[in-house]
């Protein structure tokens, strides 16, 4: 197939969307396909073959003020590109932003252009956390009691309002970021206002949630497929952007070492999850398990990291599903659409 791979864009998570991009082409190129690479920050500007090899992500998110502008004309341009024209599937390997929030999967639709994952619908529900839990609510799926603050909105009265909400610690994250970008447990009222500030750097709203202690677990969605239930163990602290992104600072249980009821009902929920969301394709949801068993549905990932050592491919090894037939499964899920 004639494959082009978005990537890169300018969002928060644009380290890890070249580690992402650059992953996924190795591996399509190397199945035979012809493959292009087009980062949506600068436009129909191609990258070379391993182009994006070099890039590793950091320790730390990059700061707001260090990002390339966003520019939606240069994104739309990106789409519009040649090589988009005569493709047969566009794989999206863009994480936050116009990349994941439904823009750039709305234009590919206008254009008739199949690509891989979920539509604009569900990329943009997905992406509202706070939207997103309702509707998670809706369809039965725990989730954490939250509130929504909006940017420039009054806070004095914010310690009281989240002790009689869910009281500390508590969670402070954008309510549109991926990667654990902006985020905070606030374990003091006093370093609630920093909290506040950090996430008001990358986001117009802040989500506020009750902290679950207990176990992280992930689920990864593959429709047709059944894949294992997947503990993530950071070797300390909680699991945040360098945890994630910082080889040796976390364990990966595969699969994880938990009752089998309880496999079942992360499984059950995860997939209504997705399906309350109307995602297709592919997913990732990420789920805390209380030290009294209970589960609780943080978010829907629908355009996941996938490295070679990313969650879902991991998931997808577990199966017997090797990360270069997981692309090309995916790619002729797009293609079939079309």
């Amino acid at each position: 197939m004639k494959i082009v791979v978005l990537m890169g864009g300018t969002s928060a998570e644009r380290e890890v969307s070249l580690a992402t991009g650059e992953a996924m082409a190795s591996v399509l190129a190397t199945a035979g396909h012809d493959v292009r690479r087009i980062d949506t920050a600068f436009g129909a500007k191609q990258l070379p073959e391993e182009g994006a090899s070099h890039h590793r992500v950091g320790l730390e998110p990059p700061r707001a003020s260090d990002l390339p502008q966003a520019h939606g004309a240069l994104a739309i341009d990106s789409v519009k590109t040649p090589s988009i024209a005569e493709t047969d599937v566009v794989f999206l390997a863009l994480h936050g932003g116009f990349g994941e929030n439904g823009g750039v999967q709305a234009v590919l639709d206008m254009l008739g252009v199949a690509y891989t994952g979920s539509g604009p619908l569900a990329s943009a529900a997905a992406m509202d956390k706070d939207l997103s839990k309702r509707l998670f609510l809706q369809a039965g799926v725990p989730t954490p009691p939250w509130f929504l603050l909006k940017r420039g909105e009054d806070l004095s009265g914010i310690e009281d309002r989240v002790r009689r909400a869910f009281g500390f610690p508590c969670v402070v994250k954008p309510n549109d970021q991926g990667s654990s970008v902006g985020m905070t447990i606030v374990a003091d009222p006093k370093d609630l206002p920093d909290a506040l500030r950090l996430s008001e750097e990358y986001g117009e709203e802040t989500l506020l949630e009750r902290y679950i202690p207990g176990r992280e677990l992930t689920v990864s969605i593959l429709e047709g497929y059944d894949l294992p239930v997947i503990e993530i163990v950071p070797n300390q602290g909680v699991y945040d952007y360098t945890s994630k992104y910082t080889a040796g600072r976390t364990r990966y249980v595969v699969p994880a070492d938990i009752p089998d009821e309880t496999a079942k009902e992360a499984k059950r929920q995860g997939l209504k999850a997705f399906q309350a969301l109307k995602c297709r394709d592919y997913a990732r949801v990420d789920f805390r398990l209380s030290p009294e068993g209970e589960i609780f549905c943080l978010e829907v990932n629908t355009l996941p990291g996938m490295t070679a050592t990313s969650l879902v491919p991991k998931a997808a090894a577990a199966a017997g599903i090797a990360f270069p037939d997981l692309c090309n499964t995916l790619a002729e899920k797009a293609l079939k659409r079309k």
